[in-house]
């Protein structure tokens, strides 16, 4: 599946399960992957980033090609995901791990992050600043394969978890779709 053309963007948007689903099965996206990180460790394990001692975030990493689906376009999707206020992590996962984050892969997408976080700012939409960092990309590890595309293996579970944590509440109050 590899093409030069097709780049990649990496979100931590608190927890991955949350975070595939919005961007899967979009034009243009060729691959969502869950994993980890940010941090220190090599390879972690899900155990490991949850014990906040690797420095880790629970991510997604997104192998996109531009030309349908721009970075631009990934990032509005992304906003519309988080909390991007909240800096202690998303909803009621709490901790480093699932903080927000843009992982930036070239000087483009660092331009492009910022911008849209300077214009999310300046809308007015939300009272407290925005906490979401713009952080260099690190090596990015998948995590197990039970966390890979969580919402179609377990879709009652995802739902659960979506509706339980306010997450879904949360976007359909700032953003009216769900």
């Amino acid at each position: 599946m590899h093409n030069e053309n097709y780049e990649l963007a990496t979100f931590s948007g608190g927890c991955f399960w949350c975070m595939v689903k919005p961007f899967d099965e979009q034009p243009g996206i060729i691959k969502v992957v869950s994993g980890y990180t940010g941090g220190t460790k090599e390879n972690p394990t899900y155990e490991e980033v949850c014990s906040e001692k690797t420095g880790h975030y629970e991510a997604v990493q997104i192998t996109f090609d531009p030309s349908i689906y721009s970075y631009e376009k990934l990032l509005s999707t992304y906003w519309q995901q988080i909390d991007p206020t909240d800096a202690g992590g998303q909803f009621y996962d709490r901790g480093q791990s699932y903080q927000t984050a843009i992982f930036y892969h070239h000087d483009g997408q660092k331009q492009a992050a910022e911008r849209s976080k300077r214009e999310l700012e300046w809308s007015g939409k939300f009272l407290k600043p925005i906490a979401t960092a713009i952080l260099p990309a690190k090596s990015f590890y998948p995590a197990e394969d039970y966390h890979q595309h969580y919402y179609r293996k377990n879709p009652a579970h995802y739902e659960r978890y979506q509706l339980g944590s306010g997450r879904k509440a949360f976007i359909e109050k700032y953003w009216g779709n769900s």
